[in-house]
C-alpha cells in the first residue's frame, strides 16, 4: 500500500486532500450523478448493482464515504485497508472484475466535472484521475488475490455456480431457508461462520439479471449451504423486495440457483476462547445462527449468549432451534425480546422482554462485559446496540458488526 501511494506527487497529494471539505459537502450528489451516467452509458452493470440500493440512496452514501476516505488518507492508503478488503468481498461475490475499474473511474471524474461545474479545474480533474488510477489498482489486486483464494480451496469455484434447492422449510411467517446443493455433484468449499453468499436470479419479465447477497444461515461442514430469507415487504419510499418475493413464491425444491463462493469479512474468530455475545434483529440473525451452531459443535465450553429481538413470535425464526441450545448445553445462554407481543408470546420460557434491546437487558444477560460483542439487524437497532455497549465500555476491538447492503457508521 505504501508503495502504491508513492506513484503520486507531492502535489498530486496536496490537490486530492483539498478537495476533502468539498467531497464532505458535495460527495452524495457526485456518486448520485455518477450512477446515473454510468447506468445510461452502461445498462450491462445493472446487472450486476442492487437496483434497489440505488432508489433508496445506500449505495450512493456508502460510495460518497469510500471516495471520501480515500482522498482523505490517500497519503496513507494502507489506513483504509480493512475497508478495501471488505469492498472487495463484496466486490468478489457481485462478479466485479478489473475491466470494469476504468468504466468506474471515465464516470466519476465526469460526475465531479458536472456537480462541481468550474470549481472542478483541469488541474483537479488531472490529479483525481491520477489518484483514480492508484486507489483502484489497490482494488483490484485485493479482489484478485480473493478470487483466487476462492477458485483454489478445495471444492471452490471463480464465478457463479449452479446450485439446486435440495429443500425449502418456512421457519416464521416471514422467513423461509433454502438448502442448496451444487447441481454438479461436486464438493463445495469451507466457510467462516458469518459469511454470505451471492444468488443471481433471472427473474421472468425482469429485463436485467438480479444479485442479492444472504448470509449463510448453518455451521460450515454440512455438506450444504442453507441461506433463509426474509419476504421484504414494500413501503410507500422503497418498492418490496423483488428477490425475496421471488425465492418465497417462485422457488420450488428442485429449483436451480446460480451461487458465488463463500464471502465476507464479518466473520466468527475461534482462536479465541473468551466469552461470545450475539445480539440480532429480525433476520439479522442469520449469520449469527451459523456462529451460535458453529460454537457449539466445536468449542462446546465456551460461554454463549443469544439475545434476538424480533416485533413477535409471528415472525421470529429458529426459536425452538435456539431454545434446544439453550436446554442442550449449560454454557449457552438464550433470551429474547419482543416489541409488540402477543398473548402466547409471554408464555415463551425465554421471553426476557418487551419492547427494545437496551443496556440494562444486556448487561442482566451478560455475566462478563470482558467478551466478544456480534451484532447484527436493521441500522437503528445496530445503532442502539452499539451505543449502549460504547456506554458499558466495551472497546471498539470486541464490537464486531455486519450491514446488509452497503455499510454505513454506527458511531453517529
Amino acid at each position: 500500500m505504501n508503495q502504491t501511494a508513492s506513484l503520486l506527487d507531492e502535489k498530486t497529494i496536496r490537490i486530492i486532500q483539498s478537495t476533502v471539505p468539498v467531497l464532505e459537502k458535495y460527495g452524495e450528489q457526485i456518486t448520485k450523478r455518477f450512477y446515473q451516467l454510468m447506468f445510461s452509458n452502461h445498462p450491462e452493470l445493472l446487472n450486476i448493482f442492487n437496483h434497489a440500493h440505488q432508489q433508496q440512496g445506500r449505495q450512493q452514501k456508502a460510495l460518497a464515504a469510500s471516495v471520501y476516505a480515500a482522498a482523505k488518507h490517500i497519503d496513507r492508503l494502507e489506513a483504509i485497508l480493512p475497508v478495501v478488503k471488505q469492498i472487495g468481498h463484496k466486490h468478489r461475490s457481485l462478479g466485479v472484475k478489473k475491466e470494469h475499474y476504468p468504466i468506474v473511474g471515465k464516470h466519476l471524474l465526469l460526475a465531479i466535472k458536472d456537480v462541481l461545474g468550474d470549481a472542478a479545474t483541469d488541474e483537479i480533474i488531472e490529479a483525481w484521475k491520477e489518484a483514480y488510477g492508484v486507489i483502484a489498482n489497490v482494488f483490484v489486486q485485493v479482489e484478485e488475490q480473493l478470487y483466487d483464494e476462492a477458485a483454489m480451496k478445495a471444492g471452490g469455484w471463480k464465478d457463479f455456480r449452479r446450485f439446486v434447492v435440495q429443500k425449502k422449510v418456512k421457519e416464521s411467517s416471514l422467513i423461509t431457508s433454502f438448502y442448496l446443493a451444487p447441481e454438479d455433484g461436486g464438493g463445495i468449499s469451507d466457510f467462516l461462520p458469518g459469511q454470505y453468499v451471492s444468488v443471481k436470479v433471472h427473474i421472468p419479465g425482469e429485463e436485467y439479471t438480479h444479485i442479492r447477497q444472504y448470509s449463510l444461515s448453518d455451521a460450515p461442514g454440512t455438506g450444504y449451504y442453507r441461506i433463509s430469507v426474509k419476504r421484504e415487504a414494500g413501503t410507500d419510499a422503497q418498492p418490496a423486495g423483488v428477490v425475496s418475493h421471488y425465492l418465497h413464491d417462485s422457488v420450488k425444491e428442485g429449483d436451480v440457483l446460480e451461487l458465488s463462493a463463500p464471502a465476507g469479512d464479518f466473520t466468527l474468530d475461534l482462536t479465541k476462547e473468551t466469552p461470545v455475545v450475539l445480539i440480532s434483529g429480525g433476520v439479522g440473525m442469520t449469520p449469527l445462527l451459523s456462529m451460535a451452531n458453529t460454537l457449539v459443535a466445536k468449542q462446546p465450553q465456551r460461554c454463549v449468549t443469544f439475545i434476538h429481538a424480533a416485533v413477535n413470535g409471528r415472525v421470529h425464526a429458529f426459536d425452538a432451534h435456539l431454545a434446544r441450545l439453550a436446554k442442550e448445553h449449560p454454557s449457552f445462554s438464550y433470551g429474547v425480546c419482543y416489541q409488540t407481543p402477543e398473548n402466547h408470546d409471554r408464555e415463551n420460557p425465554y421471553f426476557v422482554k418487551e419492547g427494545f434491546v437496551d443496556l440494562t437487558l444486556i448487561q442482566s444477560m451478560v455475566p462478563d462485559s470482558h467478551a466478544d460483542f456480534y451484532v447484527c439487524g436493521p441500522v437503528p437497532f445496530m445503532k442502539t446496540v452499539y451505543h449502549a455497549l460504547k456506554q458499558w465500555g466495551i472497546a471498539d476491538d470486541r464490537i464486531h458488526y455486519e450491514f446488509f447492503g452497503p455499510a454505513g457508521d454506527l458511531t453517529k
